[in-house]
């Protein structure tokens, strides 16, 4: 095994694991956390691929989105002192149930989408480049991206201007 290898196994245990832990922990912050390590085990992935610019993005946007997360907690709940409910039978097979057909579903639009069989094949020569993907992302053109990133933006700050009100009120 090489060290690629290595980091690999390193990086996929540590994000199944945390991955797990956000989802059975009772406490908010808790699973904030958790869910920082699941992004930057993702990031790492990125930067094993050689993906360097989104391994850095992947690091900006959600380091900056779990403070942002952070502050939600607290601000919205009683901070570490609020616990979730407990897990009843009802829920845990509501929830195990919802997870096979998620993943049933995730199957059946892999195998639809016909991924196998284009990994199967040979390499296709019109690959496109990162340049050309980041001038689709900021043009404001045809093709463009920009017009729809700050849409969203503009939704997110509303998002995060109605929940200081909510959380004013109380």
């Amino acid at each position: 095994m090489d060290s690629h290898n290595i980091m690999f196994v390193v990086l996929a245990v540590l994000m199944v694991f945390s991955a797990f832990a956000t989802v059975l922990t009772k406490s908010i912050i808790r699973a904030a956390t958790y869910l920082f390590f699941v992004l930057l085990g993702t990031a790492g992935m990125y930067f094993l691929m050689g993906y360097t610019f989104l391994g850095a993005v992947q690091v900006m946007v959600y380091a900056g989105g779990i403070v942002v997360l952070y502050v939600f907690a607290i601000l919205l709940t009683k901070g570490a002192k609020d616990k979730l409910s407990d897990n009843t039978k009802q829920k845990i097979f509501a929830s195990a149930l919802l997870s096979l057909v998620g993943f049933g579903a995730f199957i059946y639009a892999f195998i639809k989408a016909g991924f196998i069989k284009d990994k199967l094949a040979a390499p296709d020569e019109s690959v496109i480049s990162m340049k050309e993907i980041g001038m689709n992302l900021l043009s404001t053109e045809a093709n463009g991206y920009l017009l729809p990133f700050e849409v969203v933006s503009l939704l997110l700050l509303a998002c995060i201007v109605a929940a200081l009100l909510i959380a004013r009120k109380r």
